[in-house]
């Protein structure tokens, strides 16, 4: 049986403790030369989204995503000891990731709205990222809305990786919007109540597979088995 599991990063994999958010106004600072009236808002959507709407609240023009995009990643990774002092992997993440990473037939990767460099450095904080096939991952700088990463995915998984385009793809994240990604994609779910969105909201969301955490890596092979077999 094959499979392509792809991680959300943020409140799923780790708790970055607030740095994300100070990424977001760093890159903004140094482009706009002036600090935000307020935090980004994230909650799943992908950097390129986030940054646009900073710059729209702010009364600014946004800047050419390329200049964008290298604000952000210098902003990461001037924080990396920042978020490895402050930030954790949240419970159960290594085993979890351990446990896929060796399934025979199965790609494990990356869906995430951090750029590809700031994703490296949150993983790379925690010593995650030898656990995960990071090229054939979707990132932040890859579309705009997060249901557009899935096809990404899906893509570098069929080039790099030889995978069937007929493979089930399963998504693991913490907020709605990893639902709706899944739902709109034909992938399947595992939500996530490790951020700041209950049970009952994911439900809602349309998740019918809904952890705590991912601490318990038996419980997870067997959800995820059973995605495979479909």
């Amino acid at each position: 049986m094959q499979l392509i599991v792809l991680w959300d990063i943020d409140h799923t994999l780790i708790d970055n403790a607030g740095v994300s958010k100070e990424i977001y106004a760093a890159a903004f600072s140094a482009l706009a030369g002036r600090p935000p009236t307020g935090p980004a808002r994230t909650e799943g959507r992908t950097d390129r989204l986030i940054m646009r709407e900073m710059f729209l609240r702010e009364g600014l023009p946004e800047p050419d995503w390329t200049a964008v995009e290298a604000a952000l990643a210098l902003a990461g990774q001037e924080r990396l000891e920042e978020l490895r002092r402050r930030g954790t992997a949240l419970p159960g993440v290594r085993d979890a990731l351990k446990a896929v990473s060796v399934q025979d037939g199965w790609v494990s990767s990356i869906l995430t709205g951090n750029i590809a460099a700031n994703a490296r450095v949150k993983l790379s904080a925690f010593d995650l990222d030898p656990l995960l096939d990071l090229s054939v991952g979707a990132y932040g700088a890859d579309a705009l809305q997060r249901p557009g990463l899935v096809a990404v995915a899906r893509e570098r998984a069929r080039l790099l990786r030889g995978v069937r385009p007929d493979v089930p793809v399963v998504l693991v994240g913490d907020t709605p919007r990893d639902v709706e990604s899944a739902l709109t994609t034909g992938s399947g779910i595992v939500a996530v109540a490790s951020g700041i969105h209950s049970a009952e909201e994911l439900i809602t969301a349309g998740a019918s597979v809904v952890l705590p955490d991912l601490s318990d890596t038996a419980d997870l092979l067997r959800i995820l088995e059973s995605f495979a077999a479909r």
